[in-house]
């Protein structure tokens, strides 16, 4: 059984209905929607990958921790390690590894946070996260990631994109391509961002490398318009906005009969798609519709940007159909130095996304959401068992063996999967490589990874390179 192209949303409903609020006739309508009509079915067709099964995930929300938390601090005592802190480690766990900014001389960093066993599963969680006691039980534990990159910008790369380098499809864009979008009035893939500054590799991140540009990502903001520049400027009426996009839709069909470029149809669809944005992306961002008593689970105030308004706007647009959204707050990476520290600084990046990461869980299992929808926390890697040596205390950069969380869309609630050694270097079971999650995840989503192929330059490529096992031991 082969996949279907999916459904083509109808782009065209809220041109006319905004037409029609305006007064305005149908005959440039008519003409526009039977022109993309008639460029849609003369578009070169596209291989779609097979549907092998029925999917238990129908969307994605991925919390992106970006800067790489400290499984050490949060979910992984290491009673061993702090009883050697100050020592040096043992050589042969620090043979055939690489860090960053670890000097040869590092010695082995004990954690000061208090842990506790939580829930039915006895998962460890420290007291800088004490939301996360609330869903300890409906959340899929992975102690033991491993990736291979220990930089931020090609860590982060790798993570989304499963190559290291600038130029591949990111997780979101392959998503969207295999499976297109239930939304008829906003983009497939949306990125929503928080902290103090964007994360390394910026847009790169959420790419659609050499697929089809209208299957990368759409970054929208929390405070005002959510896009720049959808709101038409001053003066510009409707009617003059509907003679501006009927003459661009000419042209560019004109152009499309002679060239017969697929990326001419992504740029009307982008012109349709905007028009659409307009009333659907003001109304997505009222969080004023929300009850106080919504607002106050994610600790979200309407009109404030945080992680947690982001949370919410997360769970509003996969209610509208948006098929893959991607959270990214920054300020992760703690290696000591001012606001840099495993203390201070470590206690304020987890207050502002606990308590959010939380009740997203929450309120998508209160809705009845949860059951088809993924969501993933995690970063780009862990920090290291041995701390720098810098004027406050903190770790490097780690790939061997960190934690991520999933929750819903098929995951097994309640159960944790891999451990690591005494002193955090590496798994001693349940490893989870980068490219293990990915086909896990395309899994999830009904989708096998190694027939998620486009072919460019003569090569055909896949998310997961020729890598990576579908990880059943987490799967219902």
């Amino acid at each position: 059984m082969f996949h279907q192209p999916p459904q083509q949303p109808d782009l065209h409903a809220a041109r006319r209905t905004f037409l029609q609020q305006s007064g305005l006739g149908f005959g440039s309508v008519a003409f526009s929607s039977l022109l993309a009509d008639d460029l849609a079915a003369q578009s070169p067709a596209v291989a779609l990958p097979p549907a092998h099964f029925l999917p238990k995930a129908k969307r994605v929300i991925y919390l992106f921790m970006a800067g790489g938390p400290s499984q050490l601090e949060m979910f992984s005592p290491k009673p061993v390690l702090n009883s050697f802190h100050g020592k040096q480690p043992p050589a042969e766990m620090t043979e055939g590894r690489r860090f960053a900014f670890l000097p040869a001389t590092a010695s082995l960093l004990g954690s000061n946070r208090r842990f506790a066993r939580w829930g039915n599963c006895g998962m460890d969680l420290s007291d800088v996260i004490p939301f996360h006691r609330r869903i300890v039980d409906d959340v899929c534990w992975l102690r033991a990631v491993s990736t291979n990159v220990f930089n931020h910008g090609p860590a982060k790369l790798f993570m989304n994109c499963g190559f290291q380098a600038p130029g591949r499809p990111s997780l979101g864009s392959w998503v969207t391509w295999g499976l297109g979008s239930e939304s008829q009035n906003l983009p497939g893939f949306v990125v929503l961002q928080s902290g103090p500054r964007g994360p390394r590799a910026g847009n790169t991140l959420w790419s659609s490398g050499f697929l089809p540009t209208s299957r990368q990502g759409v970054p929208f903001r929390s405070r005002g318009n959510p896009i720049l520049n959808l709101a038409n400027p001053p003066g510009i009426t409707a009617d003059a906005q509907e003679d501006f996009t009927s003459t661009v839709s000419e042209l560019n069909a004109m152009r499309m009969n002679q060239v017969r470029d697929p990326e001419i149809l992504t740029r009307i669809q982008a012109y349709e798609t905007a028009f659409a944005m307009q009333t659907a992306a003001p109304e997505l961002t009222r969080l004023e519709e929300e009850s106080q008593q919504t607002l106050d689970l994610y600790g979200a105030v309407a009109g404030q940007p945080s992680f947690g308004a982001n949370c919410l706007l997360a769970r509003r647009m996969i209610e509208r159909g948006v098929r893959f959204v991607q959270l990214y707050h920054t300020d992760w990476d703690h290696h000591g130095g001012k606001n840099a520290d495993l203390d201070g600084a470590l206690d304020k990046v987890c207050l502002e996304t606990d308590r959010a990461s939380a009740a997203l869980v929450l309120d998508l299992k209160q809705r009845g959401l949860l059951e088809d929808t993924l969501v993933i926390w995690g970063g780009e890697f862990g920090r290291t068992p041995m701390g720098e040596p810098r004027e406050t205390t903190g770790r490097d950069h780690h790939v061997d063996a960190f934690t991520m969380w999933m929750a819903g869309g098929g995951t097994r609630a309640g159960h944790v999967h891999g451990n690591t050694d005494e002193l955090g270097f590496g798994p001693v079971e349940g490893k989870v490589h980068v490219h293990d999650l990915h086909a896990t995840i395309l899994h999830l989503l009904g989708l096998n990874h190694k027939q998620l192929t486009y072919r460019f330059q003569g090569r055909d490529f896949r998310l997961t390179d020729v890598h990576g096992e579908v990880v059943h031991d987490i799967l219902t």
